[in-house]
């Protein structure tokens, strides 16, 4: 029964590793794609680690990756935006001196979820009518909204100046720091694809 039982558990074996590896050689792929984009942009390690979930194989142009990381970056916004709003409910029910410079920060990150929204909806209409002098309008309306965007993330880290602040303060500069970076990616791998 076991000599039975071998020769199937390696037909079954072959069968399964036969169906994995091409979906793995697109995977290795993609993800050596996406580490090859990060290497030009100013946080490679932040840039692989947030679109490594992207590595399925469906990344293949550098619109989709530009594309993808505008959408990690709109993502890590508005969940640095969602945490804020609690921090500022918290901070303004203690009536603490931090509640303004929280609520200014927050302002800040809004306007990057609006910048980054418009640009993903741009970048999306890219395609065979956007060519010529309508191709670059499309292309500067969105370097625009993503510089603006990276640019209201750090001045947002104004609101928090120096090293000396609480644990929610640190973890908030981080995520606000954390949008900052990604937007910076974000916009060099636009960069590449607009040229």
């Amino acid at each position: 029964m076991a000599k039975l039982s071998l020769p199937l558990l390696l037909f079954f074996l072959i069968c399964v590793s036969a169906s994995v590896a091409p979906a793995l050689a697109r995977r290795s792929r993609s993800r050596t794609y996406i580490e090859m984009s990060c290497r030009a942009t100013r946080y490679p390690t932040l840039c692989v680690q947030c679109l490594s979930g992207y590595a399925n194989g469906s990344l293949k142009s550098p619109q989709q990756l530009a594309q993808a990381a505008l959408t990690v970056s709109l993502y890590k916004a508005r969940y640095t935006k969602a945490y804020m709003v609690k921090i500022a409910g918290d901070l303004k029910v203690m009536k603490a001196h931090d509640y303004q410079p929280v609520q200014d920060c927050m302002d800040q990150i809004d306007n990057s979820i609006d910048q980054l929204t418009q640009s993903i909806k741009e970048l999306r209409q890219f395609g065979q009518e956007t060519v010529g002098d309508n191709f670059y309008w499309h292309i500067s309306n969105v370097d625009s909204w993503v510089s603006a965007a990276q640019t209201d993330a750090m001045t947002c880290l104004d609101e928090f100046p120096g090293n000396r602040m609480g644990k929610t303060k640190a973890v908030l500069k981080g995520k606000v720091l954390n949008v900052a970076m990604t937007t910076s990616n974000a916009l060099v791998l636009f960069h590449r694809f607009a040229a």
